[in-house]
């Protein structure tokens, strides 16, 4: 679905009042991806949710579980909805419509990429476009041995250096078969960080919504 001319200008309007939180939520291409739904759930409930999904993701998506006021992107959208100077460039108008991104399950591959500062489909192109003044959740999903590998640690530390914040994987039987840490968090301890870090920062009176 392209970004319709509805949300577009829903993006550029002044808020005369408060407003939901505005969380972009984006899928990268790990088993994990099964409950994308579910985390779309658990964050609509609460927030303007909008979300993204590479295509090695929708392999493990079921878009039919998706919530009906969930706007889905995929890479596709990204050429579609531009074709002249002056149309929207879909990357930039989500990056100003979020207040905060989550990338639940986040890929080693998308890891590396994001680390590497590449920027070849919807997701990465998002990331690359951020403005890191606003929070940016990672939820990484691999085997455990992609994990603990050398080349994960370092991503890791460049992408704490741009002030992302880990949502660490936990240990248990992996859908591969593997048992060991690599496993993403449940929905629902994802929620419920990104939203305590909210409501902690907008108490603090560091928050942007109003």
């Amino acid at each position: 679905m392209a970004f319709s001319e509805s949300a577009s200008a829903e993006s550029m309007q002044a808020n005369s009042g408060p407003r939901r939180p505005r969380i972009l939520l984006a899928a990268s291409g790990s088993v994990a991806a099964i409950k994308f739904a579910n985390l779309c759930h658990c964050f609509s409930e609460w927030a303007e949710v909008r979300a993204v999904a590479t295509r090695p993701s929708l392999h493990f998506i079921d878009r039919a579980a998706i919530p009906k006021d969930v706007i889905f992107y995929t890479d596709e959208d990204e050429w579609s909805s531009w074709s002249k100077i002056g149309d929207n460039v879909l990357h930039i108008e989500l990056r100003r419509w979020a207040d905060i991104m989550v990338i639940a399950p986040l890929s080693a591959n998308t890891l590396g990429k994001i680390a590497g500062g590449l920027c070849d489909n919807l997701l990465t192109c998002i990331v690359r476009a951020w403005d890191y003044n606003k929070p940016l959740f990672i939820a990484p999903a691999m085997n455990t041995f992609m994990w603990t590998n050398p080349f994960t640690e370092r991503h890791l530390m460049t992408i704490d250096e741009l002030g992302i914040t880990l949502i660490p994987p936990v240990t248990k039987r992996l859908a591969c078969g593997d048992y060991g840490n690599g496993a993403m968090a449940e929905p629902s301890l994802i929620y419920s960080t990104v939203r305590l870090f909210f409501e902690s920062r907008n108490q603090s009176g560091d928050g942007r919504v109003g």
